[in-house]
């Protein structure tokens, strides 16, 4: 699952003790997820499980 390359979306990373927050926040909808990771995962896999999260939330605002 990759994001439409028209489409800009911002991740942050917040470490917390040995779990990290990550944020994707999706530029043109203004929407962000959030969700919650151990801190030891490497950063790449953490923008993996944060913009699946955020396009099943813009995948779901679709349907009727």
């Amino acid at each position: 699952m990759v994001a439409p390359s028209s489409d800009e979306v911002l991740f942050e990373i917040r470490v917390l003790g040995n779990s990290a927050q990550v944020s994707a926040i999706h530029v043109p909808t203004n929407t962000e997820v959030k969700v919650i990771c151990p801190a030891a995962l490497p950063t790449t896999l953490m923008q993996k499980a944060a913009l699946r999260r955020l396009l099943w939330v813009l995948n779901r605002s679709k349907k009727p």
